[in-house]
């Protein structure tokens, strides 16, 4: 190596160890953020959110600032043009993109999002108490217009749904997407209906009963202590939406209790294990650069899909949870392991809450979502025509009409974020959960008996080594095809439920 070569390499590190320095400054802040938006929404008093919306305010604006300023993007520019490995080049290409998004929004218009968000969580959750959408209108009608001009700014020339869905999912396009929801809808439908039509005779109440809530909250504890959770970097809380948060230090999980709904919070508190497990499973040296982040939403719903479903509704699990849970609730004395599985599977005909639906007929919850919030993004749709909008959907999709504001298109928090685009990577992940299942079982051969004696840790090492690890130093396609050895495909996920589903309910053909 010569002497100028050599002196170009110190200068190229001296570099970005600067840059490294001002990336983990923007991301401690919004950490920071992080934790006081989970204070609002589990603990915080009600009277908080005055100065809430200030501080969330004014956390945004100083990300915005540091993320913006002329000496990230000088120092892009110089880190560019270096010859830097594979995971400097990594943290280098995330930054850039949201360097480049951010530079493209005023900061007023940030500030003014932060502080709309932050004030409409209360709004939203009085007016879904009170059964009352018009509360919640103006505040969605102001929140899709900033999304509208947010999504100008960053390019005046796209379609401004695609801008936002590309905030949660950057790496596969708002076209596939369509594509994959497009493939769900056209060919669960048929398995629905062949459901619906059959005469099998399974179990559907093994649940029922009253539960009090410490009793469910034990429950969950048991639950999480059994899968693995570490309590050490973790906690558990209420939230009326369940949500996992935080960051590989802590990773925090909230569910929810209902007298009447023992299964909802057992199923609940899984998926949020299956996020939180992830952001765990993230390396602590990458911690507040890319390279110790999540790699975006459809790959962390495929975690909390693949542990909720594929794990936590299969037979081997209720053979070894089912125990464990007659411990907290006699009631359950008589409960056999096949029950407990057929409950959890059952589909229904009746659901109108998307968090309650079973696992086929949610993907239909999501294209309802989906298509309103597209809809109200282009401007096709009315913000006052919502709830007709959303009954009409459910009764053509679905075959079930709301009654309710509060069952009906007030039941998500999603809106009151501001987080348009965000519903198709529900549907994304449970896909790709799908796949990396197939993969890590043509890797470690069938997991049912493991499953089955509790044993969790060869399936989590399988996802530590194949996708936490790796945190964003890949984008989704490339890191699903090194994990899975294959591009993205719904092909995993249909056989999965085509086989789970046929055999359940007796159909021929599946």
């Amino acid at each position: 190596m010569s002497t100028d070569q050599a002196r170009s390499e110190a200068a190229a590190s001296d570099t970005y160890d600067e840059f490294e320095q001002r990336v983990r400054r923007i991301s401690n802040v919004s950490n920071a953020a992080g934790i006081l938006q989970w204070d609002q929404e589990v603990v915080m008093p009600d009277e908080g959110t005055p100065a809430r919306a200030q501080q969330l305010s004014t956390l945004s604006s100083l990300g915005h600032e540091l993320l913006t300023a002329d000496e990230t993007g000088e120092l892009l520019e110089e880190l560019e043009a270096a010859d830097l490995d594979g995971e400097r080049a990594a943290v280098v290409r995330e930054v850039r993109r949201r360097y480049d998004r951010a530079t493209s929004v005023p900061q007023e218009l940030v500030e003014e999002i932060s502080q709309t968000t932050a004030n409409a969580h209360p709004t939203w959750k009085r007016a879904r108490e009170e059964d009352d959408f018009e509360q919640f209108a103006p505040t969605l009608e102001t929140l899709v217009e900033l999304k509208r001009e947010y999504a100008n700014h960053i390019d005046p020339d796209a379609d401004p749904y695609a801008v936002l869905f590309a905030e949660y999912e950057p790496y596969l396009d708002l076209e596939a997407a369509e594509r994959v929801l497009e493939r769900l809808r056209d060919e669960l439908v048929p398995l629905i209906d062949a459901i619906e039509d059959s005469d099998a005779d399974i179990e559907t109440n093994a649940f029922a009963g009253t539960f009090e809530d410490d009793d469910q909250e034990a429950l969950a504890r048991d639950v999480l202590d059994s899968l693995g959770y570490d309590w050490g970097r973790g906690r558990l809380d209420t939230a009326p939406h369940p949500f996992s948060s935080g960051t590989q230090f802590d990773a925090r999980v909230t569910t929810r209790f209902e007298e009447d709904d023992l299964l909802g919070s057992i199923t609940s508190t899984i998926h949020e294990f299956g996020h939180a497990n992830y952001t765990l499973g993230l390396p602590d040296e990458g911690y507040a650069t890319p390279l110790g982040e999540a790699r975006d939403l459809s790959v962390h719903e495929s975690q909390s899909r693949l542990w909720e479903n594929h794990v936590g509704r299969s037979r081997p699990f209720w053979e070894h949870f089912l125990p464990i849970a007659r411990e907290r609730f006699s009631s359950l004395e008589d409960v056999t392991p096949e029950a407990a599985y057929e409950s959890a599977n059952q589909v229904y005909d009746d659901n109108l809450i998307r968090v309650e639906a079973d696992e086929l007929t949610y993907h239909l919850h999501i294209v309802i979502r989906f298509e309103i919030e597209r809809d109200l993004i282009s401007g096709d749709l009315a913000v006052e025509d919502v709830p007709e909008v959303w009954n009409d959907k459910y009764e053509e999709y679905l075959g079930v009409r709301p009654e309710t504001d509060a069952e009906g298109c007030l039941q998500d928090i999603h809106w009151s974020h501001g987080s348009f685009g965000y519903f198709p990577t529900y549907s994304l992940g449970s896909v790709l959960a799908a796949q990396l299942y197939a993969a890590a079982e043509a890797e470690l051969g069938a997991l049912d008996d493991r499953i089955g004696n509790g044993e969790f840790d060869d399936l989590n090492g399988w996802l530590r080594e194949n996708v936490h690890r790796h945190g964003k130093r890949y984008t989704t396609p490339e890191l699903i095809e090194r994990a899975t050895g294959e591009e993205y495909t719904a092909d995993h996920f249909l056989e999965y439920v085509n086989s789970k589903y046929g055999e359940l309910y007796g159909l021929e053909g599946y």
